[in-house]
């Protein structure tokens, strides 16, 4: 009869990750947003954790762990939040109705439509086309609204006059 050795595997940390500090952390955390929230660093699509960590000095393991650490994700699910985030920015957007799904994924970092399309759908549960249709009926609603209160109050202050 043969044995078969069936312990449990233990999950260790990796040994990098110890190696980085609370302040180390916090420090690079903050560098990082930086290139993102500042200048934008997740619109190019071939910008990668190998890039950023030449840009910070640092190497790719020590940006790994501090966007888990921070971010609860990897790299590329964090660079797609940017992205995403963007997108819907853009897409509720009334000057940017003329620009099609293909120039926004462009613009806000995916370097196809069809990843685009299929990361849009995993983070809100809709299609681009979709989240623009439903927000651009929302900001109608609420324009027609605003325009009704204005008109009311411009009529209440004709009789208030008269």
């Amino acid at each position: 009869m043969a044995k078969y050795n069936l312990t449990e595997k233990k999950m260790k940390a990796p040994l990098y990750r110890t190696l980085l500090n609370s302040e180390m952390v916090e420090e690079l955390y903050e560098r990082i947003m930086s290139k993102f929230i500042v200048e934008k660093k997740y619109r190019d699509p071939e910008y990668s954790a190998q890039k950023l960590a030449i840009e910070l000095g640092t190497n790719t393991r020590y940006i790994s762990a501090v966007i888990n650490l921070r971010y609860q994700d990897n790299y590329s699910q964090m660079v797609n939040e940017f992205r995403i985030k963007d997108a819907m920015y853009i897409l509720k957007d009334k000057h940017a109705q003329k620009m099609t799904m293909k120039e926004i994924a462009l613009t806000v970092g995916f370097s196809n439509r069809q990843s685009f399309y299929a990361a849009f759908f995993k983070r809100t549960g809709q299609s681009p086309k979709e989240y623009r249709k439903v927000n651009a009926k929302e900001l109608d609603g609420k324009i027609a609204q605003r325009r009704a209160r204005q008109k009311a109050k411009r009529e209440q202050e004709k009789t208030n006059k008269a």
